[in-house]
């Protein structure tokens, strides 16, 4: 499904300004130099696919994201990228990729057991012999929306050099269900009236998300807590998961 603050152009144009470069990226980057395929799954805007391929990747990178208006930034900022608009059900995939990603937390976007079904068998179809599929949830143990609150505020510039101001306010929480409902706030001095987009976010802990790859017919080859590489343990911020075909 395409989250809503994604299919407005001029919010996605903030996206960049608003999940500047990091640890993570850096992470993802280091796989990506050591694959010749590579297929990211949520790839929003592309940042990681166009750093790639900015540093000379001459593979195959391929960047699927429902979002068009996101797209739209990553096509105009490398044409040269293989962009393709649609979920993991828009092609019958063959193994043929070396490395599957999903990064900036898109895993959590999938909000229902069957979104995840679908997206983790598609995943190892694409994984060519050897692959590897490598992505991230934030750790519900250590309660992150906790933290998600409309004092916290992120102020970003547009293309047009105007402020635009960024908030979250969490609604309901579903421990039993592993879902937290919000919003997303953005305003803007030229703007007639704030825009408050909705979300919903999927949290799993290590034990349900482990059935769920075994399910799909993955297993794990690691995980880790942190970007460093660090163990992961209940106090780990993220629960950072590389993935073969079992």
């Amino acid at each position: 499904m395409v989250d809503h603050v994604y299919a407005d152009l001029s919010l996605a144009a903030l996206y960049d300004s608003l999940n500047p470069w990091g640890p993570g990226d850096d992470f993802y980057l280091g796989l990506l130099r050591q694959a010749g395929s590579v297929l990211d799954i949520g790839c929003g805007t592309g940042q990681l696919l166009r750093r790639a391929r900015a540093e000379g990747h001459g593979g195959r990178l391929t960047g699927l994201d429902p979002a068009a208006a996101m797209l739209v930034q990553a096509r105009r900022a490398r044409p040269d990228v293989e962009w393709v608009l649609g979920d993991v059900r828009v092609r019958c995939w063959r193994p043929e990729f070396d490395l599957v990603v999903m990064t900036g937390h898109a895993f959590q976007e999938l909000v229902t057991d069957e979104e995840i079904r679908v997206c983790l068998r598609a995943a190892r179809s694409a994984l060519a012999d050897g692959g590897r599929f490598v992505f991230e949830t934030r750790n519900p143990g250590v309660r992150p929306w906790e933290r998600w609150t409309p004092e916290r505020v992120y102020e970003v510039t547009d293309a047009d050099g105007a402020p635009v101001k960024v908030w979250h306010e969490v609604g309901t929480v579903a421990p039993d269900r592993g879902r937290v409902r919000f919003t997303e706030t953005y305003t803007a001095p030229r703007w007639p009236a704030p825009r408050v987009v909705p979300g919903v976010l999927r949290f799993l802990d290590p034990d349900r998300l482990r059935a769920f790859l075994t399910e799909a017919g993955l297993s794990v080859v690691a995980q880790y807590g942190d970007w460093d590489r660090s163990p992961l343990t209940p106090g780990s911020p993220e629960i950072i998961t590389v993935t073969g075909r079992a």
